[in-house]
C-alpha cells in the first residue's frame, strides 16, 4: 500500500516538470517590447519564479508572473529561461531556454559634410547619414547637429540635412549628430568629426554711391558702400573723406560689403571718399572717389529790360531770367501769362534773356521758370503795361517841345547876360568920355520941319538922384510938349549931362526904382534928343538876379523831362 503511494506521486511530479514552460517573442528589434511568460499547469502554486538571462536572475516574483522589457535594446540579446520552487511535495524546476536575438533598428548614423575644411564665410552641408532595417521602414527617425556641445540649427527635425550659409574661423570644432525614433526609444550618435574653417585674406576693396536717381542731390539721402571680392572672418570697414582725412563711420560685421548713410547731403559734402576694410590680416584700401553733389535751382528772379523809361509798341523789351542757386545746366522758361514765349540755355549756369519785338497785344504778367534737372522752380509775375502809337509819338512831340523851350531859354538867358554887361560897360565909357555941363541943345541937328522951342520954356522932368553912389542915367531931363500936327515926336527929352544907365525919379516921387520911357535917341555932340513911347519898363535887375532865375526855369523843364 505504501509503495503505491509512492508511485502516485512521482508520477503527478513527472507530470508538473513537463508543462513548465517559457514563452518569448520570435523577433525582436530595438525599441520593442519584451514579454516573458513562464507557463505550468493551472492552479499551479510555487513559493517563487525566477527569470534568468545567460545563467544570471533577471528577476525573482513569489508568485507566477510575467517579465517585461520596456524598450528592447541590442544588449538584450541572450538566451533566457525560467525557474520555479515548489511547495513541500513538488520538485523546484526550470523551463526550457529560449533565444533571444535583438535586431538593430536603424545603423549608426554617420556624418558627412561638404567640406571639412572650408574657406571662411562659405556655406557648409552637414548631413546625418542611417538606413533602416527592411522589416521596419515605416519607422520614422528625426535627427539633431551638434558643435561642442551645442545645437545646431532648430533643434531636432525631420530633415537628415542642415546648411550652413557661412562657416567663420570660430565656428572650428567637433561636429556629430544623433538620429532617435519620433517615440524617443532608440537614440543612435554619430562619431565626431573635426571641422577646420581657413580664413581668406582681403582683396579688391571698392567704394560706390547710390542715390535715388543715381545723381547725389543736396537735400537728398546718400549711401556710400564699401566692399571687398574676397576676405573672410570679421570685416572691419571705414570711410573717410580725403580733405579731413577723419573717419566718418565705422562697421565690424560678418560680410563682404556694409553701408554708411549720409541721410541729408549738404552743398559742402562734396568731395573725394575712400574706405577701408580690414579682418585682421591687413588693412586695403580703396580708390578715391570724387562725388558732385548737384544743387536744384532756387527761385528764379524776372528783370525786364526796355529801351525807355516806359515800353511800347514796337520797343524790343529783353526778359532776363536767373535762379541765384543750382547746378548748371540750366534751362529757363518764358511765360506771358500761361503762354509759352520760348526758352534758353545757360550750359555753365548763371542767367538767361528773351528778346521780345513788343505788339499791343503783350501788355499783362509775365514770369519764367528755371530747371536743371531737379525740380522746376517759377518766379513771380511781373506786369507790363505797353504804351500805343499815337502815345508813343505824343510823348516824343512833347520831350522835342520841352527841349526846344531848354534851349530858347538858355540863349535867351545868354542874350540877357551878354546885354547886361554890354550896356553896364557902354555906360561907363559914356559917363568918362563926355565933358559935364558942356552940352548945349543945337536945334539945327533936328531933322524935324517944325521949330524947336526956347531953351526958357524947357522945364526940368526928371532930377538926377544920387550923383555919388547911385549910377544916373541924366543929371536933368527937360520935356517939350509937341502938337500933334507938328510932325514931331510926342515927348522931347533933353539932357545936358549923361553919367550911366542907374536909378531916376520923378521930381514929386521919392528916392528909389523910377519910372522912365522907353526911348530911341538921336545924338548931338553932348545933346539927346530922344523920342519916347508910351510904355514904362522897370530899372534892368542885377545880372546875378537874372541868372537865378534862368537856373530855376531849367530845373523845372528837366524835372517835366524827366516825368515824360
Amino acid at each position: 500500500m505504501l509503495l503505491w503511494s509512492l508511485l502516485v506521486i512521482f508520477a503527478a511530479v513527472t507530470e508538473q516538470a513537463d508543462s513548465l514552460t517559457l514563452v518569448a517573442p520570435s523577433s525582436v528589434f530595438e525599441g520593442d517590447s519584451i514579454v516573458l511568460k513562464c507557463q505550468g499547469v493551472e492552479n499551479w502554486k510555487i513559493q517563487k519564479m525566477t527569470y534568468h538571462k545567460d545563467n544570471k536572475e533577471l528577476s525573482v516574483f513569489k508568485k507566477v508572473s510575467d517579465f517585461l522589457i520596456q524598450s528592447a535594446v541590442l544588449s538584450d540579446s541572450g538566451n533566457y529561461f525560467c525557474s520555479t520552487k515548489g511547495n513541500v511535495f513538488f520538485w523546484d524546476k526550470r523551463s526550457n531556454i529560449v533565444k533571444i536575438k535583438v535586431q538593430e533598428l536603424f545603423q549608426h548614423p554617420v556624418l558627412t559634410a561638404s567640406s571639412f575644411q572650408p574657406i571662411e564665410g562659405g556655406p557648409v552641408s552637414l548631413k546625418c547619414e542611417t538606413q533602416l532595417s527592411p522589416q521596419r521602414l515605416d519607422v520614422q527617425l528625426q535627427f539633431c547637429f551638434f558643435r561642442e556641445n551645442q545645437v545646431l540649427g532648430s533643434r531636432w527635425s525631420s530633415s537628415p540635412e542642415l546648411q550652413i550659409p557661412a562657416m567663420w574661423s570660430e565656428d572650428t570644432g567637433s561636429y556629430w549628430c544623433e538620429a532617435e525614433t519620433v517615440t524617443h526609444r532608440i537614440r543612435k550618435q554619430s562619431l565626431q568629426s573635426q571641422i577646420h574653417v581657413q580664413r581668406i585674406p582681403i582683396s579688391n576693396v571698392s567704394l560706390e554711391t547710390r542715390a535715388p536717381g543715381g545723381q547725389v542731390t543736396e537735400g537728398q539721402k546718400l549711401i556710400l558702400l564699401c566692399s571687398v571680392t574676397a576676405g573672410t572672418g570679421n570685416v572691419t570697414f571705414s570711410w573717410y573723406r580725403e580733405a579731413t582725412g577723419t573717419s566718418l563711420g565705422m562697421k565690424t560685421q560678418h560680410s563682404l560689403s556694409a553701408e554708411l548713410e549720409i541721410p541729408a547731403v549738404k552743398e559742402s559734402d562734396a568731395g573725394k571718399y575712400y574706405c577701408r576694410a580690414d579682418n585682421g590680416h591687413e588693412s586695403i584700401q580703396s580708390k578715391v572717389v570724387n562725388i558732385p553733389v548737384r544743387i536744384p535751382v532756387s527761385r528764379p528772379v524776372l528783370t525786364l529790360r526796355s529801351p525807355g523809361a516806359q515800353t511800347a509798341v514796337g520797343d524790343l523789351l529783353e526778359l532776363h531770367c536767373e535762379a541765384l542757386r543750382g547746378s548748371p545746366p540750366i534751362l529757363y522758361r518764358f511765360y506771358q501769362k500761361d503762354v509759352t514765349l520760348g526758352n534758353s540755355s545757360a550750359p555753365s549756369g548763371g542767367g538767361a534773356s528773351f528778346n521780345l519785338s513788343l505788339t499791343a497785344e503783350h501788355s499783362g504778367n509775365y514770369s519764367c521758370e528755371a530747371d536743371n534737372g531737379l525740380g522746376a522752380q517759377h518766379s513771380e509775375a511781373v506786369p507790363v503795361s505797353i504804351s500805343g502809337p499815337d502815345g508813343h509819338r505824343r510823348d516824343l512831340m512833347t520831350a522835342g517841345v520841352l527841349w526846344g523851350l531848354f534851349g530858347v531859354l538858355v540863349f535867351i538867358g545868354v542874350a540877357l547876360l551878354l546885354y547886361s554887361l554890354f550896356h553896364k560897360i557902354s555906360g561907363e565909357s559914356s559917363a568918362t568920355n563926355e565933358p559935364r555941363g558942356d552940352c548945349r541943345l543945337n536945334p539945327q541937328e533936328f531933322t524935324y520941319s517944325s521949330p524947336i522951342p526956347k531953351m526958357e520954356e524947357l522945364q526940368p522932368v526928371y532930377v538926377n538922384v544920387g550923383s555919388v553912389d547911385v549910377d544916373v542915367v541924366y543929371s536933368q531931363v527937360w520935356s517939350i510938349q509937341q502938337p500933334e500936327s507938328s510932325g514931331l515926336p510926342s515927348h522931347l527929352l533933353f539932357c545936358e549931362e549923361i553919367i550911366t544907365l542907374g536909378g531916376i525919379r520923378r521930381e514929386d516921387q521919392q528916392q528909389g526904382w523910377g519910372i522912365i520911357k522907353t526911348c530911341h535917341k538921336t545924338l548931338c555932340k553932348c545933346s539927346r534928343l530922344i523920342t519916347c513911347h508910351s510904355h514904362n519898363m522897370l530899372q534892368e535887375p542885377p545880372p546875378v538876379i537874372i541868372f537865378v532865375l534862368i537856373m530855376f526855369l531849367l530845373q523845372y523843364l528837366l524835372l517835366l523831362i524827366n516825368i515824360h
